[in-house]
């Protein structure tokens, strides 16, 4: 039954239909908000103080990124049960395409000028080009570490029951996350629309944190769920650099967490933290691996 339930849910198959019809939606939802920017434009709709996202051409941009991002959340449920590495690193994926989608947001309030340095908006901008293309070297050095083991991970599965054991728990919590996520999308969402509909200070307070909307809750989830894989490997091995290795990345999603409660330069550099932070602990524990593999007393997750 569990079986049938994930392979409704989070087959290859599947995947492939949620990836045509977000890139439709994405596509459909770029043109609707170019449409609404040059209808308040033309003062065919009239909104009392509108946002830069809804006066700015270059802002729709945003809107189809969010919908991307909608699908990598759904990829990275769909990685769990596969690989633990590839779960994480989709982790990070997402908080680097938040960083890309919030530099669309930043080309609309920008105001060139010769004070760039003393202007917020414009400040911001510089951080986060500066952190999206670390962030993107980063990943590239992380997917790099992960490579290696790709083919060792599998074969010892294979031949593990217990490993067999630990991948069914991923395959369930994965089909429990699914409704929970989208519930807390769908929630995050029309609360959003409502705040921008009936207060009278949307401007301010609706746009003002709209990078955070689902994620800072998004995130939550994800550190309850990182740590119920930790405690359920415990069942596996208690190999230290793997307990180690795991528990680095419930302090990295833990930090990519609390940078949603901040903002400006404190926001970028949790985030760098972050990634650094995981990116080591999978070198070192690479590195333990490697070693236990060459002599043969090894036990992969």
């Amino acid at each position: 039954m569990l079986e049938k339930l994930y392979q409704k849910i989070l087959s290859e198959n599947i995947k492939h239909k949620i990836e045509k019809a977000i890139l439709s939606i994405a596509i459909t939802s770029f043109i609707i908000h170019l449409i609404i920017i040059y209808l308040i434009e033309l003062n065919l709709i009239y909104l009392k103080t509108p946002s830069n996202l809804l006066t700015n051409p270059i802002a729709a941009i945003y809107t189809p990124f969010s919908f991307i991002l909608v699908y990598e959340v759904y990829l990275l449920i769909y990685y769990l049960p596969k690989s633990f590495t590839k779960y994480v690193s989709k982790q990070y994926e997402i908080i680097c395409l938040i960083i890309i989608r919030r530099l669309f947001k930043d080309l609309s309030n920008l105001q060139i000028s010769g004070n760039w340095f003393s202007i917020k908006y414009d400040l911001q901008f510089s951080y986060d080009l500066a952190t999206s293309l670390f962030l993107f070297f980063l990943l590239y050095l992380f997917h790099l570490q992960y490579k290696p083991n790709k083919g060792i991970n599998h074969s010892i599965e294979l031949r593990s029951p217990s490993v067999e054991n630990f991948v069914q728990i991923k395959k369930m919590l994965a089909l429990v996350l699914v409704p929970i996520l989208l519930s807390l999308s769908i929630y995050s969402f029309t609360t959003w629309i409502f705040n921008v509909i009936y207060s009278e200070t949307n401007n301010i307070n609706s746009f003002s944190n709209i990078n955070n909307i689902f994620f800072e809750q998004f995130f939550t989830i994800l550190i309850f769920a990182d740590v119920l894989l930790l405690l359920f490997s415990f069942y596996l091995t208690d190999d230290f650099h793997k307990v180690m290795r795991n528990s680095g990345f419930i302090i990295s999603t833990i930090l990519i967490r609390i940078s949603f409660s901040t903002t400006g330069l404190v926001n970028n550099l949790l985030i760098v933290c972050a990634i650094s932070y995981g990116l080591l602990i999978t070198l070192i524990h690479n590195k333990f691996d490697n070693k236990i593999i060459r002599g043969n007393i090894g036990n992969e997750i």
